[in-house]
């Protein structure tokens, strides 16, 4: 049985299925119910799993992280209940599960305006699960924004990374003289590199205090774990980090204090031997690294740099992902499994150094086996790949597979020759399964200038090869992205929710998509929405003409990059009944100074706005918005530091002005994607439904 069927009979066999659900299409409240997964980790002696996973809590207005356990034999259970829970790592000898998590300790009380009271993700601590059995306990009390952790080979030490403290005379003497106000620059720290041996965290956990003897006052310094030890500062944050195979040495992967990437070489890679001392800086390019992993043998580092995340090879261009092997000795990069034509977009290295990787090419994303130059496909079951992990002990490898009617499931194979025959260890979302499902096929198109285009074309149930009929584009974001055979279900990916409600839905992977080569990347600059606006234009030409599309029922939409294309589609044509956009611009200049990869953006116009104003203007939605007529549903998350939400007020301004049909939706606190309550996309999406019912569906 293929993995495809494997995975849909096991989804039936573990939900029951209602027969009048059949005939019924999904709900929005269905839709949106789902279940994420967001990481995958398998046992040391592959005998068990930790699953991340996000779910919404409709009752508590959030997004619960969560993460479960699989044991061989059983099904997956939920082993966290409160907080923030994820990036699960297991200890090398198998005793503990280690990871991250919000979640407050007993007793602890934020104070009003303190880090312990701001945004989700502050003050992360690392938890420790016993596999054995018992409750998770800290790693330590100290209220440290931790960014990354990592074991020791021998289990016995835990290295973290957390922002340096400040003491509390320090903390006091802050808040007196600046109040609420932030210097945007000159108050961000760094990070510093910790060491904590495990024997010490049970025994604070466990240490019982005397009521004998009056404590010594505290000393005015920053508060740290007891009997942890500084390895090296970094005047960045660590995003990342690794210890190597022999446990001498710790690398790690370094970004912007403030998550603002404005310069690629924040991110870089450095070396730091677990006794301590100073970093040792291995790279310096403009690429953007990530996804470390040692070569048993200590002598190289393996790095991915995926799609749009610039190239280590010369200046900063937004090319496919690619795969590095970095020599420890003189920091020289190689490629590996360069002659692969689409985009490398995981990675991971087993015990006996074999190299895994998930490439991207076409529809498809499929499991590899990189050496050198080349790379042998393993596993191409159509559909998606993702979250590699292998068994410290043995060649048992885990991985995630989806594809656009099979929802995400976690699978195990006894080695790299069952990978077609995986025992399947998740069910998630088995409603997908219990009533009509939308129908897919690739549909190709030529552009204007004759380049070949591919897409995804999603049916409503039952109408595959159904003609005349009304039809939504929905634009993919990024634009380093792609719409590939993968399973989507959420707020920013409707596609199939519009398909099981009457639409067909054309997904276009235009000019700078991931997966067709770095020629077809690179062709989106400096032409930034115009060349794949004509694209897309050529393609929804396309399906008209064939009479799949009925040219009287037409929509557009798109969030993110996909918004910036739709606010520019609709002053290029009338053609579209209706449009719904989220998070994009109408103009470049101001968005390149609030966007927080404002280096990306001065790429794709291949300058900053005073070098290439005429550009800026010329790619600008706002420098033609007299020509639009189409009615425009806009909505967008006040505290966007990706794209400014003031992009959509101008856009809104703008359509109020011209007398255009139009309506934004504002939600309170969301960053750029919409993350923090599920309410948010529920509305959104059931309000963009209405609009397109509205204006293009009859």
């Amino acid at each position: 049985m293929n993995l495809d069927r494997r995975l849909f009979a096991v989804a039936l066999l573990l939900s029951p299925v209602v027969a009048h659900a059949q005939a019924k299409p999904i709900t929005l409240d269905e839709y949106l119910n789902t279940t994420e997964i967001n990481d995958a980790r398998l046992s040391p002696d592959g005998s068990a799993a930790a699953i991340a996973t996000t779910s919404p809590d409709w009752k508590a207005n959030r997004n619960n992280k969560d993460l479960w356990l699989w044991h061989r034999g059983g099904s997956a259970i939920p082993i966290t209940h409160s907080g923030n829970n994820s990036e699960p790592q297991w200890s090398p000898d198998g005793r503990y599960l280690a990871f991250m998590s919000d979640r407050p300790l007993p007793g602890e009380t934020p104070t009003p305006g303190s880090k312990e009271d701001s945004a989700p993700g502050k003050n992360d601590r690392v938890w420790l699960l016993p596999t054995a059995g018992g409750e998770a306990f800290p790693l330590y009390r100290e209220p440290l924004d931790t960014h990354a952790f990592a074991w020791s080979p021998d289990s016995l030490t835990l290295f973290f990374a957390a922002e340096e403290a400040l003491s509390k005379s320090a903390e006091e003497a802050h808040r007196k003289d600046w109040k609420d106000v932030v210097q945007w620059r000159e108050h961000e720290r760094g990070d510093l590199l910790l060491a904590l041996p495990l024997a010490s965290a049970t025994a604070a956990l466990t240490a019982v205090p005397d009521a004998h003897t009056d404590p010594k006052p505290a000393e005015d310094r920053p508060a740290y774990p007891a009997g942890s030890r500084t390895l090296t500062h970094s005047p960045l944050a660590i995003s990342e980090l690794v210890v190597s195979h022999a446990g001498d040495q710790i690398a790690f992967e370094t970004g912007p204090v403030a998550h603002r990437l404005e310069n690629p070489s924040d991110t870089e890679c450095f070396v730091v031997p677990t006794a301590g001392g100073a970093a040792r800086q291995l790279t310096q390019n403009e690429g953007l690294e990530g996804r470390l992993a040692w070569d048993p043998a200590g002598r190289s580092l393996y790095v991915l740099v995926r799609a749009s995340g610039g190239s280590i090879e010369g200046p900063y261009r937004d090319v496919q992902g690619r795969i590095y092997s970095i020599d420890l000795a003189t920091g020289k990069p190689t490629g590996l499994g360069s002659r692969f034509e689409g985009s490398w977009e995981d990675l991971t290295v087993s015990r006996d150094g074999k190299v895994f990787a998930v490439g991207l090419r076409g529809l498809n994303q499929s499991l590899y086996r990189v050496s050198g130059e080349s790379a042998d496909l393993i596993a191409d079951t159509p559909g998606s790949y993702g979250h590699l992990s292998p068994a410290e002990h043995g060649s048992a490898l885990l991985f995630t597979h989806s594809a656009i009617s099979e929802p995400t499931q976690v699978f195990l194979a006894a080695d790299a020759a069952h990978l077609k025959s995986p025992e399947v260890i998740t069910a998630f979302n088995p409603v997908f399964h219990q009533g009509p499902q939308p129908e897919w096929q690739p549909f190709r198109w030529k552009s204007d200038d004759g380049s070949d285009v591919e897409g995804v074309l999603l049916y409503p149930p039952g109408k595959k090869g159904a003609q005349h009929l009304r039809m939504l584009t929905l634009i993919h974001g990024g634009p380093a992205d792609a719409d590939s055979n993968r399973f989507g279900a959420n707020w920013y990916d409707w596609a199939g929710f519009a398909a099981a409600n009457g639409w067909l839905v054309f997904r276009p992977n235009y000019r700078g998509s991931t997966g067709y080569g770095d020629t077809f990347m690179l062709g989106i600059s400096p032409h930034l929405v115009s060349v794949p606006s004509r694209e897309i234009l050529a393609g929804v030409d396309a399906l008209v003409k064939q009479g799949l599309a009925d040219p009287d029922h037409l929509a557009i939409a798109g969030y993110s990059y996909g918004g910036y294309m739709t606010n520019w589609l609709i002053t290029q044509t009338t053609r579209f009944k209706a449009a719904m956009t989220g998070a994009g611009a109408v103009e470049h200049a101001a968005n390149w100074g609030f966007d927080d990869l404002t280096f990306d953006d001065a790429w794709y116009l291949s300058g900053a706005p005073w070098e290439k104003p005429e550009l800026y203007a010329s790619e600008g939605a706002l420098f033609q918005m007299n020509k639009v007529t189409t009615p425009t549903h806009i909505l967008g998350g006040d505290a966007d530091n990706r794209v400014s939400f003031f992009e959509n007020v101008v856009l809104e301004r703008a359509l109020e002005r011209l007398k255009v049909p139009h309506a934004l939706l504002v939600f309170p606190g969301e960053n750029h994607p919409l993350a923090n309550n599920p309410w948010h996309g529920y509305i959104g999406l059931r309000e963009e439904m209405k609009w397109l019912e509205t204006y293009a569906g009859h």
